[in-house]
């Protein structure tokens, strides 16, 4: 998948969560593409960062948001303008026992997961039905396709973030709109830096031990990278993808089939 032409001219992505990880890496292949890319996020200095690191690539700016907060939300998007591409990429996963799971935790998890998708996913919509044209593609997760002990309330948000992709796309199928999920496994992150991290603080097991316990899920024997998601985004905002909608793409070295 070459990432280099640029057959994306003209249009206006937003990347939420865009200052790191999956988000950073979408936006640069978007970039690369010819898009003009919107960075956003909830931390500003780091969004800034990611603007230098890309302004090199092509238009980029970057907007503060908390994807949890309608007002929030509401209120970049509309600094944004016209949005063609969106990217729900903002997430957050927090591991605990079933019985350990309390009503903070359940919410957080579904607030920002699930909540941000369809926040930022209405804030666009309405222009992109008026324009008869929209890619919308939701970063889900493995956990969105199967279950994870003690993550039960990611899983949760993660299956609901499918639901909606799925529903939406029947919604606007004939209206030049694709809606898609992306569904990554264990993926070089923050957020798989955090997983390890947890596992080692709450068993005997080092940082070796927790990346080969995690590995094993893995057919490929190796973990997800941010460029290989962003390639799969970047296709799902391509022309040539237009007949693909309401999909669920793991993106797993083979665990979810």
């Amino acid at each position: 998948m070459n990432t280099s032409v640029n057959t994306l001219d003209t249009q206006h992505a937003v990347v939420t969560g865009g200052g790191s990880g999956i988000g950073a890496a979408v936006a640069e292949a978007l970039l690369r593409a010819g898009a003009r890319v919107t960075l956003m996020g909830r931390d500003p200095q780091r969004l800034a960062a990611q603007r230098e690191k890309c302004l090199a690539l092509g238009e980029v700016a970057c907007i503060s948001v908390d994807v949890t907060n309608e007002a929030s939300v509401q209120r970049a998007f509309a600094e944004a303008g016209a949005v063609d591409i969106l990217v729900n990429n903002a997430g957050q996963a927090q591991a605990a026992p079933f019985t350990h799971t309390d009503i903070a935790l359940w919410q957080r998890m579904l607030d920002v997961n699930l909540t941000g998708v369809f926040l930022g996913t209405r804030a666009v919509l309405p222009g992109m039905l008026e324009r008869g044209y929209g890619r919308i593609v939701n970063v889900a997760s493995t956990a969105g396709q199967i279950g994870y002990a003690y993550v039960a309330a990611y899983c949760a948000a993660k299956h609901g973030v499918i639901g909606l992709t799925r529903s939406l796309a029947l919604e606007v199928a004939t209206r030049g709109i694709t809606v898609n999920a992306v569904c990554p496994g264990y993926t070089e992150t923050e957020l798989l830096q955090a997983s390890l991290e947890q596992i080692t603080s709450k068993t005997s097991r080092t940082e070796q031990q927790a990346r080969d316990t995690l590995l094993r899920a893995n057919p490929q024997r190796r973990f997800v990278s941010p460029e290989q998601v962003a390639n799969s985004v970047l296709w799902l905002c391509q022309s040539g993808s237009d007949a693909i909608t309401g999909q669920a793409i793991s993106i797993s070295g083979g665990e979810v089939m």
